[in-house]
């Protein structure tokens, strides 16, 4: 471990008022012109928000800030936090240790796995100055009061996953010298990273995608105003590049084509490639950087989806055992897929999808699932899923069920036991939606697939005259996505409120293989 000396301390201070100096000139990093104007932010201000589109660069200019205010407030103290231990870990202290280690000059200090710690010097103390990284859950918030210093700083990364809570603890230290900074993907309408994107009590910045440095200078080689040599030099490694961009326009769905005399800046409709686009709330969160477009019509609000993907990643692949619920949506031999969705309790740990597949090679997929006897089928049966559902009958007669959407669902309710449904559509899709639903506190996990992100999340509902709820027609949902909603069809089926028969017969129960 190297030890600061009386002379680098003299250095140090020399950059206090130019942190983007001390960035290049010692942390040896090269920021974007949107990073820039960041950090030279946080330099000025006491409470930063950032809000930004996917792969971006929002944790690395917050590892910077982080590295900056170190090492030009001696002594100080730095806490890096997040709403799992994994993002603290993989993502912060790994940006943190990449640019420690990189660095143009030695720094100083010693690097652990979750921190930065220093040798006592003449009137300083080891307890003085640090850097820490840590989950927000692992402190009690009477904790949060341990961390007072004359300069210090709180770096919140995934800021949208922070209770209310932790930033109240949190205003009990920010006193002197302070700073705050919060990056997040903005994909909650709700909690202090929302409320800080209008509050005059913070800096704002909004890091969109299209801005990207990958992606202007692609343009750029696109138009022959740079060579493709001078690309690759000025390629940064890591983030968002052109190519991702343009699927996420032309391909995903994640947008529509518009008229340019229809073109609005309330709706953030952008230019892409000579064309005019209105973007979807997928595209708004991950690529513009902004909140999605939420209004009482939708039926699953992207904040729930991304909650139970966070929850999902917590498994680690260590997923639960037990009975499976399998639904599964059956497609033809056109665009559409055929998916299977197996739901074990409250985790859905895998999505498999196939195109263009006969149908019989799904009802042995089917067949081999329901293996262990206590595993069930739900089939959507109006359609394509009727010959499937005939062969698996056959094949496993006690464990397969028909889902047809439009059937009567006169008597089901939801779980407050007052709302009544159109169909049975309606039912699953509002049973999805409660499972869901945080005011029931929920424990869902969903894997991180963009499709079923997209299309639960564009999913609209009302309530018909006689007081029924009605999901809308499958037709005008399609139209929206440019696809069939596979994946949130076949996760729906294994909310299918079954009853299985019970056998007696013996000879029967033998054919079964139960005993």
């Amino acid at each position: 471990m190297k030890q600061i000396i009386e002379k680098d301390i003299e250095l140090i201070n020399s950059y206090q008022d130019n942190w983007n100096k001390f960035s290049r000139d010692v942390l040896g990093v090269k920021l974007d012109t949107e990073q820039e104007e960041i950090l030279f932010g946080v330099q000025n201000n006491k409470r930063v928000s950032v809000k930004s589109g996917h792969a971006r660069g929002k944790d690395y200019v917050a590892a910077v800030a982080s590295l900056c205010f170190l090492y030009l407030n001696v002594p100080s103290k730095v806490i890096n936090t997040a709403p799992t231990g994994r993002q603290v870990n993989l993502i912060m202290m790994t940006e943190i240790s990449k640019i420690f280690r990189n660095a143009k000059i030695p720094l100083g200090g010693e690097l652990l796995s979750n921190m930065i710690k220093f040798n006592t010097m003449p009137d300083i103390k080891t307890d003085d100055w640090f850097l820490v990284g840590f989950k927000a859950g692992d402190k009690d918030v009477e904790a949060w009061s341990g961390f007072h210093s004359p300069n210090i700083m709180v770096v919140v990364t995934e800021a949208t996953g922070i209770d209310e809570e932790n930033y109240n603890a949190l205003e009990g230290i920010l006193q002197a010298n302070s700073r705050l900074l919060i990056v997040y993907n903005p994909h909650r309408l709700s909690g202090e990273a929302y409320e800080s994107s209008k509050s005059p009590r913070y800096k704002h910045f909004t890091m969109n995608c299209l801005n990207a440095p990958n992606v202007l200078n692609w343009q750029r080689l696109l138009n022959k105003e740079i060579t493709e040599q001078e690309y690759k030099k000025l390629h940064i490694s890591g983030q968002v590049d052109w190519e991702w961009i343009n699927d996420k326009v032309q391909a995903a769905g994640w947008c529509s084509k518009i008229p340019e005399e229809e073109v609005s800046k309330e709706f953030y409709d952008f230019q892409w490639m000579g064309i005019w686009y209105r973007p979807g709330n997928l595209f708004r969160v991950k690529v513009l950087g902004e909140f999605p477009e939420e209004d009482e019509e939708t039926l699953i609000p992207i904040e729930w989806i991304n909650a139970a993907n966070e929850r999902w990643k917590q498994f680690r692949g260590k997923f639960p055992k037990g009975m499976k619920l399998i639904g599964t949506d059956v497609a033809g031999m056109g665009r559409d897929k055929t998916a299977h969705v197996p739901r074990i309790k409250d985790v859905v740990f895998e999505i498999k999808t196939y195109s263009q597949q006969d149908h019989m090679v799904t009802a042995g997929q089917i067949v081999n699932m329901l293996a262990d006897l206590d595993n069930l089928s739900f089939i959507d049966t109006i359609g394509e899923g009727a010959g499937v559902y005939s062969r698996v009958k056959e094949m496993k007669p006690n464990q397969v069920f028909s889902v047809k959407a439009s059937h009567s669902a006169k008597f089901l309710r939801d779980l407050t036991g007052q709302r009544t449904f159109a169909n049975m559509r309606a039912y699953l899709f509002w049973a999805l939606r409660d499972w869901l639903d945080p005011a029931y506190k929920s424990k869902a996990a969903l894997p991180p697939i963009q499709e079923l992100t997209q299309e639960l999340n564009e999913i609209r509902w009302e309530v018909r005259s006689n007081g029924d709820i009605i999901i809308e027609p499958k037709e005008e949902l399609k139209k929206r996505l440019g696809r069939s909603p596979d994946y949130a069809d076949a996760l729906a089926n294994t909310f299918f409120p079954y009853k299985r028969k019970k056998i007696t017969n013996p000879i029967t129960k033998a054919k079964l293989g139960i005993y």
